[in-house]
């Protein structure tokens, strides 16, 4: 009989964990949280010290009854949720849910699933601590002051179903406002000229750009200004001015946390953040390996430190050696900057065990799987690695008073880059080599490439640069990114093309309700303290009630006074050009639980509905017709001819140009 009880909080980590400890141990999992604030209501308590009223969820009768007749049987209970706040939350519940009060119970926590790990966490029992606890039940306060507070009034006010958060109200504000930027920026042209000019003996020419007149920088800004350029240029000598050689150290890069995972994920392997953290989720709880069994991949995926324990380290360097060479050893290893947001309980995101090759276990992952897989590696071993060295040239070039530039670099040592190139370089492509030049080298002009040019306003957001844009902001922490960036797309204030995010019209209602009546709570710097007024309650010196208490009155009398002074605003619903069967008027677009569709204007009158599908602007190749995306009954995502079942075409993959 087993002597003692482990929970965990996700199934998925049950027969991982199981597989490390013995016969005395029985592993089961609480599924996420047991107790939350009840849906129906504020579930705090203002008058009685802001208390919070703490309920059963719904539909874990059966997983804590199981629960509980196991820690009958137990000596001693092991309570192993996440290692964070909310973690020892869903830990301290079920400490109530489950009355263990009285009983031989001790919170363990592993930043890995591995056997070591695990073993290593059960010679070092704690107690739970209250205060990130205390710091978790602050932030679900907040937050449900926030929501269930502004919420009925943006439904009085503009529509049901839509929502305010504490959180997301800031990020679709940070988006709002990037768009207004857009939006009013006014291109300035300006001017750039480059030159190719042949080196004497050389068969490629080398293109300079223009940089300096008398010694000082040059700026273009119109036609009339570069044509005086290129008659003072007409017939011109140009002669080597000067020839820099150097070197140059690409710093290896630091390992991941939380965001910078997201970030590369999205622009190396076109992941949405979502998709993301679900996959490393999967990674981190455990995969079927062949020939190990269950073992999880990589170490705790919620984390804004880039601490690597030494463990892993002296790993690394040994690997490393051995695979590469000790040249490719780093000395020194490469640190983030100090923000002093950073809590650092967790290690960065990192293989569990670096001998763990990608490829070598490739067959028993997905393919997601292993790309991300494979990208978490290649960062951790490449942070381990020397730096790479490059070597540069610089010529500049004079013609009258005019001087051009070419430089180069070239790669003589790869260091870390043997291992990782960074998404964005790997676009910026290869630069040509200079051959050796020096003062006397002639030169013969060729051509002038004179170009216009305009300033460009602000690129959009996309879910990496928003992420990015928050944690450089101190808003939000790693395990909020995710859920608030999805939300505010679910709640249809943002809507995403290709990559880009942009405003949608009830977006920007809400955006404005927000900055009009509560600007307190989009303000990013105000945001920003109340993070770090939680790390204080979790670092033990806030008092988290008296974070609420202090909050919750200002909150309050902002809603009471927007109830008065708002007025209702009506959302027009998008026209299009389906007509209606019954009634002949152009249908609009709705959205119901299971997302768009199309309904008569008319209702109540004509009450005639469609479907909705999006076309994808190519026509059938049987009939001619539009082809729309369309979905199993499973949710999978299909082409086939709006026509259907009159025209039967479709297909898996979205259909080329050639087949039309």
């Amino acid at each position: 009989m087993a002597k003692y009880l482990v929970i965990v909080e996700s199934p998925a980590k049950v027969k991982t964990i199981k597989k490390f400890l013995g016969k005395n141990y029985e592993v089961l999992a609480s599924n996420g949280h047991v107790r939350d604030l009840p849906k129906s209501t504020l579930g705090i308590d203002i008058d009685g010290d802001f208390e919070p009223k703490y309920i059963t969820i719904r539909g874990k009768g059966d997983v804590l009854a199981k629960l509980r007749k196991e820690v009958k049987k137990a000596e001693r209970i092991y309570l192993a949720t996440d290692p964070d706040r909310e973690g020892e939350a869903i830990s301290w519940h079920l400490c109530h849910a489950l009355k263990l009060e009285g009983k031989d119970v001790k919170r363990i926590s592993f930043n890995e699933i591995t056997k070591s790990a695990v073993k290593a966490s059960l010679k070092n029992p704690r107690e739970i601590d209250m205060d990130l606890v205390d710091a978790q039940q602050a932030r679900r306060a907040l937050d449900r002051m926030v929501g269930y507070k502004i919420s009925p009034l943006l439904w009085a006010k503009v529509k049901r179903g839509l929502s305010a958060g504490r959180v997301q109200s800031v990020a679709l504000r940070i988006v709002c406002d990037r768009e207004e930027e857009i939006n009013a920026f006014i291109p300035e042209e300006y001017w750039s000229l480059e030159a190719s000019i042949l080196p004497e003996g050389e068969k490629k020419p080398i293109v300079a750009k223009l940089v300096e007149k008398n010694g000082e920088k040059i700026s273009v800004s119109s036609q009339a200004e570069m044509d005086a350029i290129l008659k003072d240029l007409e017939g011109c000598e140009f002669k080597v001015q000067s020839v820099k050689k150097g070197e140059r150290r690409q710093k290896a890069p630091i390992p991941f946390t939380t965001s910078t995972l997201q970030q590369e994920a999205s622009k190396a392997l076109n992941f949405p953040i979502q998709k993301t953290m679900r996959i490393a989720q999967q990674l981190y709880e455990g995969v079927d390996i062949k020939g190990e069994g269950t073992v999880g991949l990589i170490t705790y995926l919620r984390t804004d430190s880039t601490r690597i324990s030494e463990e892993a380290d002296a790993a690394a360097h040994a690997f490393i050696a051995e695979h590469y060479g000790k040249e490719f050893e780093t000395e020194s290893v490469a640190s983030a900057k100090s923000s002093g947001k950073i809590q650092d309980a967790h290690e960065a995101i990192r293989p569990s065990d670096i001998n763990r090759i990608p490829s070598e276990i490739k067959d028993s992952l997905s393919r997601d799987q292993f790309r991300l897989y494979q990208l978490i590696w290649k960062r951790f071993a490449a942070s381990r690695m020397a730096n790479a060295l490059y070597e540069t040239t610089t010529v500049k070039i004079s013609a009258r008073e005019y001087t051009f530039s070419v430089a180069t670099s070239r790669l003589v040592f790869e260091g870390f880059k043997l291992v990782y190139v960074e998404a964005d370089e790997e676009k910026t492509g290869k630069q040509a080599v200079l051959k050796a030049m020096d003062e006397s080298t002639k030169l013969s002009f060729v051509e002038f490439d004179p170009k216009q040019h305009f300033t460009q306003p602000p690129a959009h957001y996309t879910e990496a640069s928003l992420v990015k844009a928050l944690e450089e902001l101190g808003v939000g922490r790693p395990s909020t990114y995710s859920p608030t960036i999805t939300t505010i797309i679910a709640r249809r204030y943002l809507t995403k093309e290709q990559k880009n995010l942009y405003v949608t019209e009830i977006g920007e209602v809400v955006n404005n309700i927000m900055k009009e009546s509560f600007p307190t709570i989009v303000d990013e710097n105000f945001t920003a303290n109340m993070e770090s007024l939680l790390d204080g309650v979790a670092e033990g010196n806030v008092n988290w009630k008296m974070v609420v208490s202090n909050f919750y009155p200002d909150l309050e009398s902002a809603v009471e006074k927007a109830e008065k002074e708002l007025e209702k605003i009506k959302i027009e619903d998008e026209v299009t050009e389906e007509l209606c069967d019954e009634c002949g008027r152009n249908m609009v677009v709705k959205y119901g639980p299971h997302g768009k569709f199309l309904a008569c204007p008319g209702f109540p009158e004509c009450k005639n509905t469609k479907p909705y599908y999006e076309k994808i602007g190519q026509c059938c190749p049987n009939c001619g017709k539009d082809i729309v995306i369309k979905r199993t009954r499973k949710g999978r995502k299909y082409y086939g001819c709006i026509d259907n079942p009159t025209c039967e075409y479709m297909s898996w993959n979205k259909p080329s140009q050639e087949e039309k």
